[in-house]
């Protein structure tokens, strides 16, 4: 009998991260005068609840949080970009989530970083992992290849994630029944593909995931559990 292939999937905002990119974003744009201070800090806060919540409207958080660098254009964007790599993202890099993934890919199993956040905050984020494939929200473009402010295709959302890394798969000929799947996550968002997934590991979780895995029987891994 042929082993599977093994694929490790990882989400990305609290998990390989301690904070979520995405709102971390908003908040860097906001500090470098782009957003208004008052009004985005409001409007995040509330998109943030209402995705830990379960609820979030993830087609008018993405207009949301892309309307500035709509505004400012692909330029400025890309610059303002790698500053928020370096003075955000950089610091929240910690070896023992570079070394989670490394170790899968020492291991020689497909790795894949699987997110509800956008692909133009997450693209360089992967590569500072050192993960090539990348599943996020992907944006639609206008005709000349900026972001418009919509969603191309199913967002990589809750049961989104699942389709998702099924055409992922296919894309590559493979499907569910030829490999062996693990998928780390911190947030009962993802539940759809943690119970599709052969190893769900419940990394970081929070309150509702963690008692999901006590009762389910998951492994529980507090990747960050040595910083405050």
């Amino acid at each position: 009998m042929t082993p599977k292939t093994k694929v490790a999937l990882f989400d990305l905002d609290h998990t390989l991260l301690p904070i979520d990119s995405d709102y971390s974003w908003g908040v860097f744009t906001q500090e470098i005068g782009w957003t208004d201070p008052v009004d985005f800090q409001r409007r995040n806060d509330e998109f943030y609840e209402h995705y830990k919540a379960g609820t979030l409207d993830v087609h008018a958080y993405v207009r949301f949080a892309t309307e500035a660098i709509r505004l400012k254009g692909r330029e400025a964007s890309l610059q303002a970009r790698e500053r928020f790599m370096r003075d955000v993202i950089g610091p929240a890099l910690r070896p023992e989530a570079l070394e989670l993934v490394r170790g899968h890919q020492r291991a020689g199993d497909i790795v894949a970083i699987v997110t509800a956040t956008n692909e133009f905050v997450t693209e360089p984020i992967a590569r500072a992992f050192g993960v090539e494939a990348l599943i996020a929200v992907k944006l639609a473009r206008d005709g000349e290849g900026w972001i418009t402010g919509e969603i191309d295709g199913e967002p990589s959302l809750r049961a989104g994630k699942v389709t998702r890394v099924a055409q992922w798969l296919a894309a590559r000929g493979l499907d569910w029944a030829g490999v062996e799947t693990t998928f780390y996550s911190d947030s009962p968002n993802d539940l759809p593909l943690l119970e599709h997934c052969d190893h769900p590991v419940a990394t970081n979780a929070d309150d509702t995931l963690r008692r999901v895995a006590l009762q389910r029987g998951w492994r529980i891994l507090d990747l960050f559990a040595s910083h405050p």
